[in-house]
């Protein structure tokens, strides 16, 4: 990331290595922030563990989801047996590219031999860019990310790697979604009208038979494509007086 957070939110997914086992769990490192997370023996799968050493060792990388976190203590809790595979893959894809377009970003502040140490460089991109993915994403996007950077030696030499070295990636989330109307003077056209604002932030809506559809949300990263989802619901949540909902995850572990 360029600019990191100190610590996780609850439900992100992190990439956690195992650094210490106990009889009652692990200790894990998460790469993306640097800080230590509690993985208690009730989350690492399924069923009951017999022995803990069989099912994880130390030094290993898993995709894991954070169930707790208390922001005083600096305590985090992470769970493995919540991540479903797809949210593992989206995931270590996500991880994977950002780790390369870091890569590249450094590559090209070397070859731009610029005058602006690579501290300054990543200080000025950070004024716009959360993670070296999203800088990414944004120059395929035609978005001109570094639109006024001073160093435009630094910006030719970015692009210039990145459209030779990357392809576009998307991540795709999708909800099953059930809508009952409970007022009855409101009629169809209720449906009608939040299914359309629901549209408007990029999510696809599709019909499965009244009263179920299906939600899918695609972005160049999973957390992303997540928030569209969260701004569809809360679209929801203002029809609270003329519709009910409730919304399933196919991409959650069941």
């Amino acid at each position: 990331m360029i600019i990191r957070k100190e610590l996780p939110e609850t439900n992100e997914l992190v990439i956690a290595r195992v650094s210490k086992i106990m009889p009652y769990g692990a200790y894990c490192t998460l790469q993306e922030y640097g800080v230590d997370a509690f993985l208690p023996i009730s989350e690492i799968a399924s069923g009951w563990i017999k022995n803990i050493h069989g099912i994880i060792k130390e030094g290993q990388k898993e995709v894991a989801k954070v169930i707790f976190v208390d922001k005083q203590k600096r305590a985090v809790d992470i769970s493995f047996k919540k991540v479903s595979t797809a949210e593992k893959k989206n995931k270590l894809e996500e991880y994977n590219l950002e780790k390369r377009a870091e890569d590249l970003f450094m590559k090209a502040v070397e070859l731009s031999k610029s005058a602006d140490s690579k501290e300054d460089i990543i200080k000025a991109v950070a004024e716009k860019e959360h993670t070296y993915a999203d800088l990414v994403n944004d120059i395929f996007e035609k978005r001109d990310p570094l639109s006024g950077f001073k160093d435009k030696n630094f910006k030719d030499a970015l692009y210039d790697i990145v459209f030779k070295n990357i392809k576009p990636k998307r991540f795709e989330v999708s909800y099953t979604l059930e809508l009952n109307i409970i007022d009855p003077g409101a009629g169809v056209s209720v449906i009608r009208e939040a299914l359309a604002a629901i549209e408007s932030t990029g999510v696809n809506v599709l019909y499965l038979g009244a009263p179920h559809y299906r939600l899918v949300s695609e972005d160049a990263s999973y957390p992303k494509a997540e928030d569209k989802i969260r701004a569809a619901e809360n679209i929801l949540k203002k029809y609270g007086k003329k519709i009910t909902f409730s919304m399933r995850s196919e991409n959650k572990a069941q």
